[in-house]
């Protein structure tokens, strides 16, 4: 392994690429043209993102669930707000949108005001069915008018299924095949005929339709996310080459950096493709990430070329040099970056190991891409002239190092004394932090569908589906009354709940067959008692066959139960609070030993991976900063050079941590993966100065304060350009629609603007303060690695 570093090995590296320069851009070629072919096999995303392992007991309880009722999330609903729906035309109209709905393959059935059926008691013989609740016949203003009456006041089984609570919006409730919920079907039914014939229907009425549901949000969720990847791409390469212009001044070289990262991202899109991967939301962000993970790449590569050049003119001897000092270098930091990523791999989480796996392997290729590329490109071409050369002699750059240096010099304290508030602040912070599982909060605010979620959180107090699946433990014994008691006393727990939406069940349908008894009096919606319970239960069962509404609430067998209802965008906190109450009224009403109640549904789900993420947030961070510190131990040889090390990488996370606490800003999901990646490049400035400092170090006979200062000149003009494009490149993900997207971009910026001066002033700081304890030959033993070469070997000039 230590040969791999050694600069022999890089000398020969460097000839190889140089002398087989053209076999080596064909060999690019051919790898690009084959990744592309790969393309025709990424596909989007169709289903949310399960966060948790398939063995945890909360996917166990849900794939249970689904075993007896199948696929829970194909219900899309279309509201309306607004009274002049019950005009004849417009009612028709609404009517002709459910019906033409429910001619598409795609739809299960719909449940509307058109086809709403009654359930009436039988004249002509014993038992119920059910009847029209409006024909086409009915149609004049006072019919209507009555129609609309009756189900608002006689019809309560509606309530919060065609209509809301409050009785002021009505809704279509649209049920998609089982079969098609988690594949392009489903977007192509949505985009290309629920949609456009909805802004049909407001067009012709003037009356505006709300639409929701898991499958709609899903679908225009991941369309956003769709349309957001080539944004990121065009506006990672647009502020990376302008930075990298202002630092160069040359077209030339800015044209050769963005073809670099542009093959890249080719590269990523066809990893993707050949590993089989869904773009999800995390994914998609992995080909802006290359450009700005690459462009630093470059600007070592090229800045390092161009020195060599100013320095004696010979082309071929620069490039070799680029190859063989340069290259070492970046090595080393690109696979600390990558190890960073690379801790995901380690979590239980599907969404995040594929994340870390895809996001690794292109971090090594762009390294890889960019050793090649640009050395042979520039073999191609003329020596650089005297004004690509300029911008190594800008006077603000020297001011900012001769700054730096009198800070570390003559205001140390300063420093030690702001890093401590700093702590201390963040520590405050810290404990303000709060965790959110809301599958919604990262959705776009402005986009129309987020405004339909909120109509229908507020009109239908909920719109997130919770399932409650209830095992009897024997068959046919849901339809047992006592059994419908306790479904209906849980029931009642529920809607007790604010956070809730009246939850729905086979007790409702056994309900409305009282009522139908008692010929449609509303005041008999209520369980059968024991003297009515032979006739009514008997007759309901063949009542549900007939309705398609809760034929999937209990199963073929009799014995499981389930019990749904829709849930508000709810703090972690607060629904832990719930679950708990929950949980014990449930083993209040169904005794555990007679009774199996199982908690699930989508929203539950959800809530839980979000709890399980923060913890393997704490495992991958301790697994980057112990594989980060045995890297640092294995390069100094020294216990205290490690420790000295990850002091300025560790604060940065911590002032990051106390301002997502401060700014309200949630640990989710997204803002999960700040940490990891904002340490693994971080450090990167952080190997670069300790291997410079070394150098110094043994150049000046073990002179610490003139190696400090000679590294923090050395360095800190390339840590400052790396940095100044990390954090704008970053910031690209601030102008995303998606909540946790922006927040992921603005606090890896702040956090690697944080590092960028910890590195540079903290950490000088500390090797002078301790200088007597680590800065000596026996603590500070010869490297594992020679990243910086600590002699300027003549190479022989090949090309």
């Amino acid at each position: 392994m230590e040969k791999l570093f050694s600069i022999g090995f890089w000398s020969t590296v460097a000839r190889f690429i140089l002398r087989n320069r053209t076999f080596i851009l064909i060999g690019i070629a051919l790898i690009t043209v084959l990744l592309a072919l790969q393309w025709k096999h990424m596909r989007f995303t169709y289903t949310e993102a399960n966060l948790l392992p398939d063995d945890h007991e909360v996917n166990i309880a849900y794939n249970k669930f689904l075993a007896e009722f199948g696929e829970e999330g194909n219900l899309i609903v279309i509201g309306v707000k607004d009274s002049r729906l019950f005009h004849p035309d417009n009612l028709r109209a609404w009517n002709d949108l459910s019906d033409e709905l429910q001619q598409s393959p795609e739809v299960e059935f719909t449940l509307s005001l058109g086809n709403l059926k009654k359930l009436e008691k039988r004249e002509d013989s014993i038992g119920f069915h059910l009847v029209p609740f409006m024909t086409d016949s009915v149609m004049d203003a006072d019919s209507i008018s009555n129609l609309r009456h009756e189900l608002f006041n006689k019809l309560p089984f509606y309530e919060g299924l065609i209509y809301s609570p409050g009785k002021e919006s009505v809704r279509t409730a649209i049920y998609l095949n089982k079969e098609i919920v988690n594949t392009a079907a489903r977007k192509d039914f949505i985009i290309s005929l629920l949609i456009p014939r909805i802004e049909q229907f407001e067009e012709e009425t003037g009356i505006e339709v709300y639409t929701s549901g898991m499958p709609y949000i899903r679908t225009l969720n991941s369309q956003n996310i769709i349309d957001e990847i080539g944004m990121f791409i065009g506006a990672a390469l647009l502020i990376t080459s302008m930075i990298f212009f202002f630092f160069f001044r040359s077209f030339r070289a800015t044209l050769i950096s963005m073809v670099t990262v542009i093959i890249g991202v080719m590269w990523a899109f066809g990893i993707l493709g050949l590993l089989h991967y869904e773009i999800t939301v995390l994914t998609a962000l992995i080909p802006p990430l290359i450009i700005v993970i690459g462009i630093p790449n470059c600007i070592f590569l090229i800045n390092k070329y161009q020195q060599e050049i100013k320095t004696h003119g010979n082309q071929a001897k620069s490039l070799q040099r680029v190859i063989s000092k340069v290259g070492n270098a970046t090595l080393m930091t690109n696979v600390t970056t990558a190890s960073g990523f690379a801790t995901f791999m380690l979590t239980n989480s599907q969404l995040l190991k594929e994340f870390g796996i895809v996001a690794s392997i292109n971090i090594i290729a762009i390294f890889l891409l960019s050793l090649f590329i640009i050395p042979i490109v520039y073999s191609y071409m003329a020596v650089p002239k005297y004004k690509h050369l300029k911008h190594l002699n800008k006077q603000w750059i020297g001011r900012f190092v001769d700054w730096m240096e009198r800070m570390v010099r003559e205001h140390r304290i300063a420093i030690y004394i702001s890093a401590v508030i700093l702590l201390c602040g963040s520590i405050i912070g810290i404990y303000n932090m709060r965790i959110s599982g809301s599958i919604i909060e990262d959705m776009p605010k402005t986009a129309g569908f987020y405004n339909d979620i909120k109509f229908f959180e507020g009109e239908y107090e909920g719109i997130m589906p919770l399932e409650i699946l209830v095992d009897t433990g024997r068959k046919k014994g849901v339809m047992k009354l006592a059994t419908l008691k306790r479904i209906e006393e849980l029931q009642q727990y529920l809607e007790e709940i604010p956070e809730f939406s009246r939850p729905v069940s086979v007790a409702e349908l056994v309900k409305y067959s009282k009522q139908a008894y008692y010929n449609g009096n509303p005041e008999y919606y209520q369980l059968p008692n024991s003297q009515e319970r032979t006739f009514i239960l008997s007759h309901a069962k063949s009542s549900a066959s007939e309705a398609n509404l809760l034929r999937s609430y209990v199963d073929s067998t009799g014995q499981f139960a389930r019990i749904t209802t829709f849930m508000k965008d709810t703090e972690t906190e607060r629904f832990e609070r719930i679950e708990e109450d929950l949980r014990t009224k449930i083993d209040k009403i169904f005794p555990p030993d007679r009774y199996s109640v199982e908690i699930t549904g989508k929203a539950h789900v959800f809530q839980k991976g979000t709890k399980y993420l923060v913890r393997n947030l704490v495992v991958s961070l301790s697994l980057a900063v112990l594989l980060i510190a045995l890297f640092m131990a294995w390069m100094f040889r020294s216990f205290r050079m490690i420790l000295v090390s990850l002091v300025p990488n560790l604060l940065p996370l911590l002032i990051t941590a106390g301002l997502m606490g401060f700014l309200g800003v949630p640990i989710k999901p997204s803002t999960i993966l700040v940490f990891s990646i904002a340490f693994g490049i971080s450090v990167d400035d952080t190997i670069h100065f300790l291997a410079k400092y070394r150098q110094e170090l043994i150049a000046s006979n073990w002179k610490i304060k003139r190696s400090v200062y000679a590294a923090l000149r050395e360095t800190g003009v390339s840590m400052f350009y790396t940095s100044i494009v990390l954090f704008f490149g970053f910031s690209v993900f601030t102008i995303s629609s998606f909540g946790g997207t922006v927040a992921l971009g603005a606090l890896v910026s702040a956090t690697l603007m944080f590092a960028m001066l910890s590195n540079l002033l903290l950490l000088p700081s500390l090797l002078l303060s301790l200088e007597k304890n680590i800065a000596n030959k026996e603590t500070l033993k010869k490297p594992a690695l020679s990243i910086i070469p600590e002699q300027e070997d003549e190479l022989e000039d090949d090309r």
